[in-house]
């Protein structure tokens, strides 16, 4: 069988693959090592591996030893080289082929890997808080429904205002319960309704919501590339994420508000060959809302994402809960990087 038509599902991976032959000739080159070196698979396929190192000895030891039947797989850190950028280092796994006629060198870059190991964590720290907040939601609201109750009834059998005054605490903390409760419970009750989503409308409707709250002291500069495709998604979610990561923005810059030097900034591009998890894709939104405030704590920074985790008195530590989980949906994630005086929120979700 042709080599390119054997290997082909390695175009679909999203780490650097290369099939030798036994004396280190490349069979076949997949489409993320091409991207990297720089250089097309024709140039890449027949030349002599082991060369694209900065230590050429290391492979070619790791190939002598699956000769030798020393093992099955050899894993090592090497560095990479890139024509006309700085080498690259990476993970590299070496492993024969079933029918032993082929070497696969897979490469991971350790920044990927890095990436990767963190945003495992992130969506295994959603799935956990998703099953943290349901169950708690139903174990707050079952009993809560009888404290309000007995308290209006407690209230009709008394006849002094002074302490219906005290029924009426109950009353009402219940409430603000009970509205705590159906916001942690709003993303996992409402269904995904799918459409075109244009983010741009997203964004401009998320500004003026922000403008009408912050009518003064605050400039939200827009910063678009409006040649970015529609695609499929939730809008009415993806205008919650984006309101509330500006909403918590807009709180933090308080004091420039008042000082009226307050930059929002909405930023949106196309990145292209980007990874998410372990899946790669070909193009990928990225949302960037930009502040100039204080930047996040650095006590709650490694927890911004967790559910009633806040950087102000008074906040409910929901919105970025609820915005990650929202991106989520859409495949995509949240990073964000945050020194006083400029908070960037980058928001990514893949491209048709």
């Amino acid at each position: 069988m042709n080599s390119a038509l054997r290997f082909q599902s390695f175009d679909l991976l999203a780490t650097l693959v290369a099939v030798l032959d036994p004396g280190a000739a490349v069979l076949f080159s997949n489409s993320a090592l091409e991207d990297v070196l720089g250089t097309s698979r024709k140039t890449i396929d027949g030349s002599y591996f082991p060369e694209v190192f900065t230590e050429p000895s290391q492979l070619q030891s790791a190939l002598d030893g699956l000769r030798e039947n020393e093992f099955s797989t050899l894993r090592y850190d090497a560095w990479l080289k890139r024509p006309g950028q700085d080498s690259m280092p990476v993970h590299v796994i070496v492993t024969r082929t079933e029918t032993a006629d082929a070497v696969i060198v897979e490469m991971v870059p350790l920044e990927q890997q890095t990436r990767q190991d963190r945003e495992e964590r992130l969506a295994e720290q959603a799935q956990t808080n998703k099953e943290l907040i349901r169950n708690l939601a139903h174990e707050i609201k079952n009993p809560l429904g009888g404290i309000r109750g007995a308290a209006q009834l407690l209230e009709m059998e008394m006849d002094s205002p002074e302490m219906t005054e005290y029924t009426q605490v109950i009353i009402h903390e219940a409430d603000r319960l009970q509205s705590l409760v159906d916001r942690l419970l709003a993303p996992h009750r409402r269904p995904h309704m799918v459409g075109d989503v244009n983010i741009h409308e997203v964004c401009e409707r998320v500004r003026s919501l922000i403008l009408a709250e912050f009518p003064k002291g605050l400039k939200v500069i827009r910063d678009y590339d409006i040649s970015i495709p529609e695609f499929r998604g939730d809008r009415e979610q993806l205008i919650q994420t984006v309101l509330n990561i500006a909403h918590n923005a807009c709180q933090a810059l308080a004091e420039r508000i008042a000082s009226a030097d307050a930059e929002l900034t909405f930023r949106t591009r196309v990145t292209r060959q980007v990874t998410f998890g372990k899946q790669r894709y070909r193009l990928a939104l990225e949302l960037h809302v930009i502040d100039n405030g204080p930047g996040v704590p650095d006590s709650i920074r490694d927890r911004i994402f967790y559910p009633l985790v806040s950087g102000r008195e008074g906040g409910s530590g929901l919105g970025l809960t609820l915005a990650q989980t929202f991106v989520q949906q859409h495949h995509g994630l949240i990073e964000v990087d945050s020194v006083p005086g400029r908070t960037d929120f980058k928001i990514l979700i893949p491209l048709p």
